[in-house]
């Protein structure tokens, strides 16, 4: 069994912030694998279904970005998903716009969705991390997550995700050096 996490905040005045690309992700998802409807569960909106032939369940946390790991941490004790079949879709401010990188572990730099999802399940699932770019000299790190994508902004962040559902397979089969390549061939 595989769990994919989309990080974002659960209010509606947040869903086209940056902060919440790993939500838009999961929805690209559900949509496109025609995923289970959406349930109130584990603190968060629960999907399940399959992906080439895998059991797959898809969840975006409702207990805003800071506390993402404690519905994590109930759903993998729940159905005994292995933390290495966890894959965390999330915005990452050191990456440009348009790019995605892929690791196991690592550093949280500052991500407080992947802090606490460290804390609850430790390091050892693979993190997909989506580009939002820098702030504007102009704006702090925390406005520039919560502000909305711009026109030109939200089309890379289409094509983004369209690589992301191409290549889905890739990283489930968890060849995360060739998913990353292909995504940002493109």
């Amino acid at each position: 069994m595989l769990l994919l996490v989309g990080l974002g905040n659960p209010s509606p005045d947040n869903t086209n912030n940056r902060h919440n690309v790993g939500f838009s992700i999961i929805d690209a998802i559900n949509e496109k694998f025609k995923l289970s409807k959406q349930k109130p569960k584990f603190k968060g909106l629960l999907t399940t279904g399959k992906i080439n032939e895998q059991k797959v369940f898809a969840i975006k946390p409702l207990t805003f970005m800071n506390n993402s790991g404690v519905c994590v941490k109930e759903l993998i004790d729940y159905f005994k998903i292995d933390v290495k079949n966890v894959f965390v879709f999330h915005d990452d401010m050191d990456i440009d716009l348009g790019k995605v990188k892929v690791k196991n572990g690592g550093s949280n730099a500052g991500h407080n969705g992947i802090d606490s999802i460290d804390k609850n399940i430790g390091k050892s699932y693979s993190r997909i991390r989506i580009g939002v770019g820098r702030p504007k000299k102009n704006s702090t790190a925390a406005d520039h997550v919560l502000d909305n994508f711009s026109g030109d902004e939200q089309h890379s962040l289409e094509k983004v995700t369209s690589s992301i559902i191409e290549s889905l397979s890739i990283l489930i089969d968890k060849d995360l050096d060739l998913f990353s390549s292909k995504i940002n061939q493109k």
